[in-house]
């Protein structure tokens, strides 16, 4: 072979392939795509016993893709495409809701006192800006406490806790407060919205569960026009993080075969918490549940298991396998319906879970997309529709 020259070698190592460079723009046209519907989902407001604004952008994004969409007594969202008669019935699950505030009481000067709604770190909520819902519109608002420069040296050695915040919305008085549409049980959220990191990394409040729900949105998309055997239903559930309620009922009702619950969960990989904690980290991959909350939540059908870990090879798609021992997921409900319902769960390795600042990486949300298409794809050769 003749020696080329250094400016023909740099020129030919340069030009990539036709197939490389599309393979490349396909992978950043569905990064973007999954991108822009998490911060569409995250941006929305939806906490527990609240969560219809985010059950009618979940309708209108899969009206397109599915066969039948359903509202059920409790508001979970049941999205149905159909498959062949003898396929197997797969039931998705993932929740609708997030963690937020419930106003309790206004007092004399119109401050507002509040109840947690979910698994709040109350260290968490101090000096947070939030909206509050009222029946008239949303209001601004800010999280207060008594200021540093007033504490007694008892009170600095403690965290603040939540029952000695307020929430101030510039209310004059308690009759103020109420004539914006104020009053005992108005919903709160954090006033946070997404925003890019690096490396693909973006940064919101609740990731917990939204990108469970664009996950299971996207994977819908993308099933439309695949033949496949399998019945598959999409369930927006709703008030998960106050004890699993939505799945109870939508799971009932959905009868499936086989289930998936997706979800987020906590990883390892950042200062103040170690691999003994998690071994699991962002960016490497979706996570396929054996268990969690130490067997008392759910310990994974091994079934499904080979399932997901399967049409994960068939994709090329590298997996972490999760042990949890706090911390569950609808899957908990799902699985003890009824007779019982052979259940797994994916999930999206999430830092600082059950904050306003939630960090994922979006390359793991594009890849929980593409196992969850497969597994759908080729569920008929694990399970069978019942008789």
């Amino acid at each position: 072979m003749p020696v080329q020259s250094k400016k023909a070698s740099t020129s030919a190592k340069s030009v990539p392939s036709s197939k490389t460079t599309a393979k490349k723009a396909a992978s950043q046209g569905n990064l973007n795509s999954v991108s822009a519907l998490l911060e569409k989902y995250a941006n929305a407001y939806g906490v527990s016993g609240d969560e219809q604004r985010i059950y009618k952008l979940a309708k209108e994004d899969l009206k397109a893709c599915v066969d039948e969409i359903q509202e059920d007594p409790l508001g979970n969202l049941i999205a149905v495409r159909r498959g062949s008669t003898s396929g197997p019935v797969i039931m998705l699950a993932a929740h609708m809701d997030e963690i937020g505030l419930m106003v309790k009481r206004i007092d004399e000067n119109g401050f507002l006192k509040f109840a947690k709604i979910g698994g709040w770190f109350d260290q968490t909520l101090l000096n947070q800006r939030v909206i509050v819902h009222g029946s008239k519109g949303d209001l601004y608002g800010v999280i207060g406490s008594k200021p540093p420069h007033v504490m007694t040296a008892e009170d600095a050695k403690h965290p603040v806790k939540h029952t000695d915040m307020f929430i101030d919305i510039g209310a004059k008085d308690a009759e103020d407060a109420a004539k914006m549409g104020i009053e005992a049980g108005t919903y709160v959220s954090t006033d946070r919205e997404f925003r890019k990191l690096a490396n693909d990394r973006v940064t919101s409040k609740a990731f917990d569960n939204r990108a469970g729900l664009v996950i299971m949105i996207e994977a819908m998309r993308r099933l439309k026009d695949k033949k496949i055997e399998a019945t598959v239903c999409a369930v927006g559930t709703v008030q998960e993080e106050v004890g699993l309620k939505g799945a109870k009922t939508s799971a009932y009702a959905v009868d499936a075969d086989v289930a998936l619950a997706i979800d987020t969960t906590i990883p390892g990989d950042h200062p103040g918490i170690s691999k003994n904690d998690s071994a699991l980290e962002i960016g490497k991959g979706p996570v396929v549940t054996i268990a969690d909350a130490s067997g008392r939540g759910l310990i994974a059908h091994p079934t499904v298991v080979k399932w997901i870990r399967e049409s994960a090879k068939s994709k090329k798609i590298d997996v972490q396998l999760g042990v949890g021992e706090g911390g569950t997921t609808d899957a908990t409900s799902i699985h003890l319906t009824k007779e019982g319902i052979p259940t797994g769960t994916i999930s999206i390795a999430t830092r600082y879970i059950h904050s306003p600042v939630e960090v994922l990486d979006l390359n793991d949300i594009e890849a929980c997309v593409t196992l969850v298409v497969a597994a759908a794809e080729n569920a008929h050769k694990y399970f069978s529709k019942k008789n």
